[in-house]
């Protein structure tokens, strides 16, 4: 396990999610939740560490006991830009030799009920279930009921990434023309997105012409033409770890009457996705407000994925919005709103804001206009 240079919230910000994460435990009926390194340990006690084939682990009894972290003593350095000293954890070190999931059953009683985080690998989790002679189950109910409802820290770090992102699309003059490759202007885009604030670019979608019909294209060296439609689909975190993720669509010259038209109705869609966002309705309602505009157009087959994704420390996370998702929305939540049309072989477009519920609505954090920006 290895951390970088981090900054995070303050100690009481993670006392009170520490406390919430018991309280939703002790509910389920289990008696611990155990969290390896990845985003949930990042939300619980603010460290970015990575996971290998040593086992660190924070445990978190259900009773309101001090939670522990068990971690190898060669990574014990790695805790400190973490709030783990602040918070007063219980550090259980261990060393080569030593059983890490006979230290567990330290601190839990011997037939414990435990529940892990999805990103726990097999290879620490088949150990623990021989332990406890049970396996354990996905604490992902509890987790999903902390990580979804953003608090003010939180909103404030995502409006930061998103006028982060913003300022990156402005530039796209810059970067953006015709005679140079996707991966010339994806080059350029990646350095912006640290220059305006990020951390590092997560991911740059370059999708020129009709490579624009495929959402995930990977950058290639296609040269841009004249007429070209180009979808930028980019983000990155901002610290302390909170993603961005923005995408407009961009023409070099002028668009055909029918690009225009086609995109219009996109747009449209966009925009009512956004307006049925409130607190009391489903995911899958504000999905259906882009899909049944597009329908209206003749365009439904051309949208190919679902209308969002939550965001937050992860990319994507809960809510899903996606037809069929019931779960109501609450205010705190924040997603994207990323309707796109795609036609195969000729080109594609997408226009995708994040944004958070509100008390009658929701906030964009990003502020760039969604038309069809003429380079």
């Amino acid at each position: 396990m290895s951390s970088h240079g981090e900054s995070r919230f303050t100690s009481d910000v993670y006392e009170a999610r520490l406390e919430r994460a018991a309280e939703l435990t002790r509910a389920a009926h289990l008696d611990a939740l155990l969290i390896t390194p990845g985003p949930d340990l990042q939300y619980l006690i603010g460290s970015r560490a990575q996971s290998f084939e040593r086992l660190t682990c924070l445990v978190i009894p259900a009773s309101g006991a001090t939670p522990s972290v068990i971690i190898p003593k060669l990574e014990l350095a790695s805790l400190g830009a973490s709030a783990a000293g602040e918070l007063g954890l219980q550090i259980v070190d261990w060393t080569d030799g030593v059983d890490p999931y006979g230290l567990i059953k330290t601190v839990l009683n011997a037939g414990a009920r435990t529940a892990v985080d999805d990103h726990m690998p097999a290879l620490h989790l088949l150990p623990i279930a021989e332990k406890f002679g049970q396996l354990p189950v996905s604490a992902t109910p509890m987790l999903r009921q902390l990580r979804m409802l953003k608090d003010d820290t939180e909103i404030a770090a995502l409006r930061q990434a998103g006028a982060a992102i913003d300022r990156v699309h402005a530039r796209m003059g810059e970067f953006l023309r015709v005679g140079r490759t996707e991966a010339e202007v994806a080059a350029d885009i990646t350095a912006a997105i640290v220059e305006e604030g990020h951390t590092a670019a997560a991911f740059v979608i370059v999708g020129s012409g009709p490579h624009g019909a495929d959402p995930h294209h990977e950058v290639s060296d296609r040269v841009i033409e004249d007429g070209d439609v180009v979808v930028i689909d980019i983000g990155g975190p901002v610290e302390p770890g909170y993603f961005s993720d923005s995408t407009r669509t961009y023409v070099l010259g002028e668009p055909s009457e029918e690009v225009a038209a086609q995109y219009a109705e996109l747009e449209r869609a966009q925009a009512a996705a956004v307006a049925a966002v409130r607190p009391g309705v489903t995911a899958a309602s504000v999905d259906a407000a882009a899909r049944d505009l597009l329908a209206k157009a003749g365009l439904a087959e051309y949208f190919v994925h679902r209308t969002g994704h939550g965001i937050g420390l992860s990319v994507h996370e809960e809510p899903y919005i996606v037809s069929g998702n019931g779960i109501r929305l609450e205010t705190g939540m924040a997603f994207s709103i990323e309707p796109g049309i795609y036609f195969s072989g000729a080109w594609g477009a997408r226009i995708e804001d994040i944004v958070v519920v509100t008390a009658d609505g929701c906030e964009s954090m990003n502020k760039r206009p969604h038309g069809l920006t003429r380079l």
